[in-house]
């Protein structure tokens, strides 16, 4: 993998200064919450922290923490005592927000992947796994204005997915895929994302002259493929910009009419399929939903047929120990989301449903890959968007993504395809 280094410093790059936040658009974010006991036991924590951590942590009077070399990537603490106030506050969320006003920074030579994913190794054991035990009695947790029932659930989804088709289409590729792609060597990242949506189609077994469902349209790219292997396609979304522009884009592709695209909530979804598809969604179901969600796979799937299935995924035990957390990437970017385990994913399968895991593909460092790209192509278009996007969003975008990219290098997070079906050797009766 071929590392390109973007000098993420926004003190000294020109191009990027430090965002001050507007008001009207990002209330409350330029003014840190103060508590000063707070401050000075967040100060100690992080420094405890990143005594281990192989990064170097330099303050503006010359002191440097952490265990990394002059080599090891570097942060750059710009406002400390304000760092040390948002971590107080809400450490999940301050993290970001502080890198969002410009409190913390990278040094000119360090990548902010390359200097996140040292945390991201070590998220699990930050935490004592006594406190790991009762945090969810003192960190926030998800509102339940967030909550994805089917009135809240359009609002989940707009908020990220009806930014803008111009900011989206400025770095996924031509195949509009917002999910890992599937590299081999000499890939282009057209082909690794084309690669991924057949592994999906494959395991789903979509051919010609069957009737499929996508939950999860995205901006139409699976379903004009499996269109272009002369399936039918009703895929549901929740997004008015992604129903648009996928309606187009199956229009110029030629295979319009194969393809459906419906502003339909998956719960509300009638009928039966030759197969069923979702890459990526299963993120925004919400635990409680879980239920529901796999039920109705089942439910619409007809019988003989399969399901090809994307997930991302974390470890079983970061998730239970996590699930109820409020996160920067719920406040910022994925409202309502979580993220399954496959232990989860089979334990509702079997719960719930009368299929199982049959075949299992694991992508998590192409998924790494995906994001170093989508980073680099997103902050070279930047300077060509249009529309309501300020510093403090571009800061916000890079800083995701970058999150994302370390949570994939350092195994923290994964990503798998899973194919579906029912047992077709059920148990004789004694």
């Amino acid at each position: 993998m071929t590392t390109v280094h973007h000098n993420a410093n926004r003190t000294e790059d020109a191009r990027f200064p430090v965002p001050r936040p507007d008001e009207a658009h990002w209330p409350g974010l330029a003014t840190p919450p103060r508590s000063p006991l707070r401050a000075r036991v967040a100060e100690r924590l992080f420094r405890h922290a990143v005594s281990t951590l192989p990064v170097r942590v330099e303050l503006p009077d010359g002191t440097v923490l952490g265990a990394g070399d002059r080599q090891s990537p570097v942060m750059r603490l710009v406002r400390p005592e304000v760092v040390f106030h948002r971590l107080g506050a809400d450490a999940k969320i301050g993290f970001g927000e502080a890198f969002m006003t410009g409190d913390w920074t990278t040094g000119p030579d360090t990548d902010l992947a390359d200097l996140l994913t040292p945390f991201a190794a070590r998220m699990s054991s930050l935490v004592h796994p006594a406190l790991q035990r009762v945090r969810h009695l003192v960190e926030r947790t998800q509102p339940m204005g967030e909550e994805n029932t089917k009135e809240n659930s359009r609002h989940n989804i707009s908020r990220h997915y009806d930014l803008s088709n111009q900011l989206f289409e400025a770095f996924l590729d031509e195949t509009m895929s917002y999910s890992s792609a599937w590299f081999e060597p000499g890939d282009s990242f057209e082909d690794a994302q084309r690669r991924k949506i057949d592994g999906v189609l494959d395991l789903a077994r979509v051919g010609e002259g069957m009737h499929v469902l996508e939950i999860g349209s995205g901006w139409g790219g699976l379903a004009i493929r499996a269109a272009q292997r002369g399936a039918r396609v009703t895929t549901l979304t929740l997004s008015t910009e992604q129903q648009a522009l996928a309606r187009v884009r199956a229009a110029d592709a030629g295979v319009d009419h194969l393809v459906d695209v419906q502003l339909c909530d998956y719960r509300d979804a009638r009928g039966q399929f030759d197969a069923v598809v979702s890459v990526e969604m299963i993120e925004a179901v919400g635990e409680k939903f879980w239920a529901t969600y796999f039920t109705a796979l089942d439910t619409l799937l007809a019988p003989g047929g399969r399901v090809g299935l994307q997930s991302i995924t974390m470890p079983h035990d970061r998730m239970m120990a996590t699930r109820r957390s409020y996160t920067w990437i719920h406040k910022y970017v994925f409202p309502g989301g979580i993220i399954p385990s496959i232990r989860s994913i089979e334990d509702n399968l079997a719960q719930h449903t009368g299929l199982g895991i049959v075949e299992r593909r694991d992508l998590g460092p192409h998924y790494a890959h995906t994001l170093r790209l989508w980073r680099e192509r997103f902050l070279d278009a930047w300077p060509t968007l249009t529309g309501d996007f300020d510093g403090t969003f571009r800061a916000m975008w890079e800083f995701y993504l970058a999150y994302c990219e370390a949570g994939f290098r350092s195994g923290y997070l994964g990503v798998s395809q899973l194919g579906l079906a029912r047992n077709p050797f059920p148990a004789q009766p004694a």
